[in-house]
């Protein structure tokens, strides 16, 4: 079986060389990692000359019909459930992207009278890793920003 990574042995038509890889050049990591000098492919072995820059891409693999209807299924399914309402005897609430960082949280809670009260309720079930802010909140709706990231 032929080597592809730093340290494998090579394997190609009998070969025994070590693959290394080729130094990085133009590295530009420090303003915008990872950079295409450190993505691209630079192994390479120096006991037959092979490169792996010269290895052709791999062929995407075609999503079969059974894949196309799962995913079709896996839809509709999330749609019947987005359709459902929400519980208002607990905190209930549906989850949607909102950023690379942050989501959005929006439902309701169970009002007791005393509006900080509810808010901390609420903020300990839907609070993100990294906290996060409400965007409204009253009368038993929500809707709260949530950093993720």
């Amino acid at each position: 079986m032929a080597g592809f990574c730093e340290g494998d042995t090579c394997g190609r038509d009998g070969c025994t060389g070590v693959i290394n890889v080729h130094p990085s050049e133009n590295c530009s990591c420090h303003i915008s990692p990872p950079c295409h000098s450190c993505t691209s492919p630079r192994n390479f072995c120096p006991e037959c000359g092979w490169e792996e820059a010269d290895e052709p891409e791999p062929e995407a693999k075609l999503q079969t019909q059974a894949e196309k209807d799962y995913w079709a299924e896996w839809r509709k399914e999330q749609e019947r459930i987005d359709s459902l309402p929400l519980d208002n005897t607990k905190v209930s609430w549906r989850a949607r992207s909102h950023s690379s960082c942050s989501m959005i949280k929006e439902g309701v809670y169970p009002q007791s009278g005393n509006d900080s009260a509810d808010r901390e309720m609420v903020r300990k079930q839907v609070d993100g890793t990294f906290g996060g802010r409400f965007e409204s909140f009253g009368k038993g709706k929500f809707k709260f920003i949530a950093y993720t990231d």
